[in-house]
């Protein structure tokens, strides 16, 4: 966070975003994601999730939630937009590759979950709703 001058001499702190520079609209979409993945969290665990990782970083980028239920380890990207297609839309080719090399690197370092089903899910928010559109195997590894 880096503070900035905002009405009157009063200090906002802002995020700054891709171009360095901070601005209002980085500060929204980042705080939108946030207020996403803690309602997601919420509900995963309201239907039995056990919450393994959030925010997974890794060199190949950063999975939003980890969660096992059973015999299944689901690696589980949280999009918000202003519709729920426009939400599963944001989940691109490209996203769905940097989430498998990902969970990959998961494994490699958490072996204990090796011999679990694993799954690739979505969890699409609409703006103002509560509750996302949870989508189990939304896409196999590789395809």
């Amino acid at each position: 966070l880096r503070p900035r001058e905002y009405k009157r001499g009063s200090v906002m702190p802002m995020i700054a975003g891709k171009s360095g520079k901070a601005n209002a609209a980085d500060k929204t979409s980042y705080q939108k994601g946030v207020l996403a993945e803690a309602k997601a969290i919420a509900q995963l665990k309201i239907n039995g999730y056990s919450i393994l990782k959030v925010r997974f970083k890794t060199k190949y980028g950063e999975i939003d939630i980890i969660a096992q239920k059973g015999d299944v380890v689901a690696f589980i990207e949280v999009k918000a937009h202003k519709t729920f297609n426009g939400s599963i839309a944001a989940v691109t080719a490209k996203t769905r590759r940097r989430i498998e090399n990902s969970a990959l690197f998961f494994l490699s370092e958490y072996p204990q979950y090796n011999n679990y089903t694993l799954r690739f899910d979505v969890m699409a928010f609409q703006d103002g709703s509560i509750w996302a559109r949870h989508m189990d195997n939304a896409w196999m590894l590789g395809a």
